[in-house]
């Protein structure tokens, strides 16, 4: 039986890092050009940056690619074992589906420890570091958040908008001035510009070359009858402040990098609506990790059942468990500030639906 258990286990074992480094893959690089794309285009991002944030990634990452990974492997080699007779051979010598899934068991009670782990601790806190790379960049060449053909809106009360960016020179310049609304109160345009980084002072100052702006009515600011035209300058200075941008940063960080410590706080000072998001984040970190136990009970019979050498049979099966069950996250994810419907539930509700369903299929396979 050691044998046995040995060649269930680095077969699970090496589908499994295969798996978890393809879905990791495509999760850090969909994250890479859906951030930093605009900077990566205008090659203002040095390397090390690059790096850090692929660093910070991984963390969030692995908490969806262990579970899926694990899934991934368990129907490859259960429905390979199933395609080459080997787990007939192994029930005609005694030998249990049971038993044969016993090295399946303890390598998805380490996934889940870890996935725990990474829920717990790592993610959040390399989430709340993530939101702050934005600023360090900033800090340290703070050229590198502007760029061509695109809207610059890391800046509290401001919207940048620039046409063209060489250097430290800019072209078709728009910026938009907010209220506590977001809504546009000045329009300043400009025909070209300049950036230079007074890093001493600690801000950006954007000179502005034949440049005018309007002035919009504070009560109705799309009323466009009410719009005043400003006087043109041929030369002026806009300056824009990092450490505001470091204070929108630090002020509002996002539910998901928060510690559980300051979770519970939560639950303690927030209203209603405040507690029923914090609560369903909480057990959304405490549920996920436990889709490791239900895929592992709910892939052995589909991966005996599906019974082809194709891997794309077991990716096709895996998609489609994985985005079922992913689904049921995001739609309590949605509903979190809405305690009627009871989000803190929700997200336990796929674990639950899978193990039963699992238990059942499992229970069939082993029968027959």
């Amino acid at each position: 039986m050691k044998l046995i258990d040995r060649y269930v286990s680095r077969e699970l074992i090496v589908s499994l890092l295969f798996a978890i480094a393809v879905l990791s893959l495509v999760l850090v690089v969909g994250n890479i050009f859906r951030k930093l794309l605009p900077l990566l285009v205008n090659h203002d991002v040095p390397v090390e940056y690059l790096i850090t944030f692929i660093a910070y990634v991984l963390p969030f990452s692995f908490i969806f690619t262990i579970p899926w990974g694990l899934l991934t492997a368990i129907l490859l080699v259960f429905g390979r074992l199933s395609a080459d007779n080997e787990l007939i051979a192994l029930r005609c010598n005694g030998v249990s589906i049971g038993r044969i899934c016993l090295p399946l068991a303890g390598v998805a009670i380490i996934c889940t420890a870890i996935c725990l782990w990474l829920n717990v601790s790592v993610a959040p806190a390399a989430q709340e570091a993530m939101r702050t790379t934005i600023f360090d960049l900033a800090t340290h060449d703070p050229m590198a958040l502007f760029g061509s053909d695109q809207v610059i809106d890391q800046f509290p009360g401001r919207k940048i908008y620039v046409g063209k960016k060489e250097g430290n020179k800019l072209e078709n310049i728009t910026v938009f001035e907010l209220d506590d609304n977001y809504m546009p109160l000045r329009v300043t345009t400009a025909r070209t510009g300049e950036l230079q980084a007074d890093l001493e002072n600690k801000r950006i100052l954007m000179r502005l070359f034949d440049a005018h702006y309007q002035q919009r009515d504070e009560k109705n600011p799309f009323d466009l009858q009410k719009i005043r035209d400003g006087i043109n300058m041929a030369e002026g200075t806009l300056p824009i402040s990092l450490e505001d941008l470091y204070e929108k940063e630090k002020r509002k960080p996002s539910r998901s990098a928060m510690s559980v410590e300051q979770l519970l706080d939560q639950l303690k000072t927030g209203d209603r609506k405040e507690r029923s998001a914090s609560r369903t984040e909480i057990n959304k970190r405490l549920s996920f990790p436990f889709s490791c136990m239900a895929f592992a009970l709910i892939g052995v019979p589909l991966g005996i059942t599906a019974h082809r050498r194709e891997t794309s049979i077991g990716f096709g099966l895996s998609l489609a468990v994985g985005v079922f069950y992913f689904l049921f996250v995001i739609i309590a994810d949605t509903l979190r500030a809405k305690p009627a419907y009871h989000p803190e539930l929700l997200v336990w509700f796929p674990n639950v639906l899978f193990l039963v369903i699992g238990a059942i299929l499992f229970r069939r396979t082993s029968r027959r």
